[in-house]
Formats: structure tokens, C-alpha cells, sequence
């Protein structure tokens, strides 16, 4: 009998893994360049953590710096299945805002990370787009604050600012949507790495369903309420995932984050999800972290 050598399997692994990807990855554009996080660390592990999917290809798009021109930044978003935002900083030209608008209300993918929903608090599409913000200004005129009060969604229209965080911590995560394809699968209630805990967030809100919240403990300096933390936004033909996790590199090497965040993408992108739920997800008691 024949056998087939270490190295000649490999090619032949390696070239099944071509077939069955090549054709049925989604595409997705990644944007970074600005943030008031260390954006230089987080977006290789947000890339490397979906290429390990192998779902999906990803290229990045990084804009001029803060103090450079900004009209020439302008991605191509009609290339890509889903843009994934982990950028938050000067205002893009009004090209690049309106191909951005076109792109997903015609059909594109939208996926924000963290601070990408700090940014552009004056374009009222993307804020339509993302469901909720915070900082930069945001109040009352930005739209209601939105949490979860004995499990019903409130949309408090108090004045006061938007976005606030307490202290950065270890927390649960509550799937409050089951049956939705990006939670499916998942454990009822699974604990979070070190993060910030955004809390107070306001915005239109408008065709946003809540997947998931976390408590924001007052012994933690939060708001003492069920705060949104995976969100899903339909605009237009377009669909939208927000989640506020992610503030550094610690907190994306969580595995309930990079899992969600891949479930996410692929939903955004294709509105099914294919991506399985790991094994070594985490528990209601037990973070789970990989390098």
C-alpha cells in the first residue's frame, strides 16, 4: 500500500481549504487610521481573530492622521460584503459619508466596535446606522437613553449626555435573544473579560433589536442598569451589529467577544450564520482568552 507523505497531505489539506473558502468567503473592509484607543494593536487581532474563521478574507483600510487632509480618503466600500468600523475620529468628506450611506442602505454589511460609536456624532445617518453612541456632545437631541428594565426595553428621554463607562472589569453577559442566529447556540449568561462597560448610551435607536445587555454595577461606578451591549440595526437593505465590547487588546482576546464578533460579521454580511460556537467558549463563572 501506498502512503502519502507529511508534507503531501499538507497540499492536499491545505488545497480542500482553498476549495471550500475561496469562493464562499465574505469580504469585509476593516477601517482604522484614528481612535482614542490603541487602534494598532486591536485591529491586527480583530483581523487575525476572523481570518481564523476562515470564513472570511479582510483587508484594512487606514485613513490619514488626524492633522492631514481627509479628502482623499475614500474607501470603496461597494468591494465588500461587510465594513467593519474601528475608527473613531475626523469627520470624513462628504463623498466618502455619502458612498458609506448608499453602501449600506443598498444592501451592505455595517459591524461597529467600541469607540466606533463615539464618532460623528453630527452625521445622522451613522448614528442611524449604529442604533446608539455616546460622548462627543451627545444629549437629549441625539435620541432616548436605551437599557433593559425587568427585561423590558426602556427609551428614556431624560436630557442629560450621552456614553459613560465605570471602572474596566471582568462582567457577565446576558443573551437576551436567544433565537437569534448570532446568540444561538450561546450560553444564557457568559463572563467578560477586563473591559469598559459603556453605559448611558443615546441615539435614534430606531429598528434596533437588543441581542444581549450587562449589568453596569453601581459598586463599579455604572449606571445601575441592563445596558445594550450586542445590537443588530436594520437601514435600508442593509444590516448593522454593534457591539460595545472591545476597548483593548485584552478585552477582543476574549473568546465570547471574538465569537460574537465573527457571528456578527457573517450575519451583517449574509443575514445567516454559519460560524459554530467553540468549545472553549466561556461560562456564566469562567473567562476564556486566547493569545
Amino acid at each position: 500500500m501506498q502512503t502519502i507523505s507529511g508534507f503531501v497531505l499538507l497540499v492536499i489539506v491545505l488545497g480542500l481549504s482553498t476549495c471550500i473558502h475561496a469562493d464562499d468567503q465574505v469580504r469585509v473592509l476593516i477601517i482604522d487610521g484614528q481612535n482614542n484607543h490603541d487602534w494598532q494593536k486591536t485591529t491586527p487581532i480583530l483581523r487575525n481573530g476572523l481570518l481564523a474563521t476562515g470564513r472570511f478574507s479582510v483587508d484594512v483600510a487606514t485613513s490619514p492622521s488626524a492633522r492631514q487632509d481627509m479628502s482623499e480618503f475614500q474607501p470603496r466600500f461597494s468591494n465588500y460584503d461587510v465594513v467593519l468600523s474601528n475608527y473613531n475620529g475626523s469627520p470624513w468628506s462628504e463623498q466618502t459619508r455619502a458612498d458609506f450611506e448608499v453602501y449600506v442602505r443598498t444592501g451592505g454589511g455595517f459591524v461597529c466596535v467600541h469607540a466606533a460609536d463615539n464618532a460623528f456624532p453630527d452625521w445622522s445617518e451613522y448614528n442611524e446606522i449604529c442604533g446608539l453612541g455616546g460622548w462627543h456632545g451627545r444629549d437629549e437631541h441625539s435620541g432616548p437613553y436605551v437599557y433593559l428594565k425587568n427585561g423590558e426595553v426602556i427609551r428614556d428621554h431624560t436630557p442629560g449626555p450621552g456614553g459613560h463607562h465605570g471602572s474596566q472589569h471582568e462582567f457577565q453577559v446576558t443573551v437576551r435573544d436567544v433565537d437569534h442566529p448570532i446568540t444561538r447556540g450561546l450560553p444564557k449568561v457568559w463572563m467578560h473579560t477586563q473591559d469598559e462597560l459603556y453605559d448611558r448610551l443615546r441615539g435614534p435607536a430606531h429598528k434596533m433589536s437588543i441581542l444581549a445587555t450587562a449589568y453596569a454595577d453601581p459598586a463599579q461606578n455604572g449606571s445601575g442598569r441592563d445596558e445594550p451591549i450586542l445590537m443588530t440595526i436594520s437601514y435600508g437593505q442593509g444590516r448593522g451589529f454593534h457591539t460595545v465590547l472591545g476597548h483593548a487588546d485584552y478585552s477582543i482576546k476574549c473568546v465570547g467577544f471574538m465569537t460574537t464578533l465573527s457571528r456578527g460579521t457573517e450575519w451583517a454580511a449574509t443575514g445567516e450564520v454559519s460560524i459554530p460556537a467553540p468549545k472553549d467558549f466561556p461560562t456564566a463563572g469562567t473567562t476564556r482568552s486566547r493569545d
